[in-house]
């Protein structure tokens, strides 16, 4: 009698744990030749809800970190996404993506992790300052993190879009809330059993999967978010920034259009390390 593969059930990530949505929905994901891959949780809005739970109670934890502590964790991931190289590369691969087009997108990954990392111990020297002021004394600005974050992925690059808008969250102390792309949402999962294993502490990078209709507008809405970084079509930019205002929350909207513009030096930047700190400034009395 033949043997019954052990098929894999996909679960989101959050709060260093895997979960099942709480409404018990899952939607179906086939791969790129029309067959029947996985059932996949379709979170709810009650699931974003208690991610966001989550990562509140992660954040002052991971802000506490020092800076080159949170550089060596994201350095981690990135060669723990080396080691299983070959398994992301076919998992995009499957879903439709050109293999030489699947490796460069996972080494590009890769790459922005390593790139951030390193930008976790020198982003303050460039962003913040010194200021010359008419007074006796010293005056600093300073970086904070902001927050929880919630992070709208991209449906393609799957992979390269959500670490792209992730690490520079993240480096900074900040914790996310991660929507992972809707039509290719298993390479997400496959970070998150990367993340379960890895030295980031739970709570402070959560995967969620489902529908961006039913979840945009309470990313928009909810209160205890305090930024929002998404690849949205224009109707979507203008529900969230409709539903931010309410709470006043920061939103930024990646410009970049196409799987390849993600690969290139626009895809990184410390300015994006800087769309998601707030800046504190301290006066010192000279010779205090």
């Amino acid at each position: 009698m033949p043997r019954l593969t052990v098929t894999k059930t996909p679960k989101p990530y959050v709060g260093g744990a895997f979960i099942r949505s709480e409404s018990g929905r899952v939607f179906p994901v086939h791969d790129a030749r029309g067959a029947f891959f996985a059932h996949v949780p379709q979170c709810s809005r009650k699931d974003l809800r208690n991610a966001v739970e989550v990562a509140a109670k992660a954040g002052p934890g991971w802000a506490r970190r020092t800076a080159y502590n949170r550089g060596q964790i994201l350095y981690r991931l990135g060669e723990m996404l080396e080691a299983r190289r070959a398994e992301m590369i076919d998992t995009l691969a499957r879903f439709g993506a050109a293999r030489a087009a699947a490796t460069r997108e996972v080494d590009a990954a890769t790459d922005r992790l390593v790139h951030y990392a390193g930008w976790a111990d020198k982003y303050e020297q460039v962003l913040g300052n010194v200021n010359p002021v008419a007074s006796p004394h010293f005056n600093f600005t300073v970086t904070e993190p902001m927050g929880v974050v919630g992070v709208i992925a991209p449906d393609a690059p799957a992979l390269l879009g959500l670490i792209s808008l992730v690490a520079p969250v993240i480096v900074s102390g900040n914790t996310v809330i991660v929507l992972a792309s809707e039509k290719t949402p298993y390479p997400a999962v496959l970070l998150g059993e990367m993340l379960a294993t890895s030295d980031l502490p739970g709570g402070v990078v959560n995967l969620l999967t489902g529908f961006r209709r039913e979840l945009l507008p309470t990313f928009a809405t909810h209160a205890h978010l305090r930024a929002i970084s998404a690849a949205a079509s224009a109707d979507e930019r203008q529900a969230l920034r409709l539903g931010a205002a309410e709470s006043v929350k920061r939103v930024r909207f990646t410009e970049l259009a196409s799987p390849a513009d993600w690969l290139g030096a626009g895809g990184q930047s410390v300015h994006a390390i800087r769309d998601f700190v707030e800046f504190k400034t301290i006066w010192h009395p000279v010779g205090a």
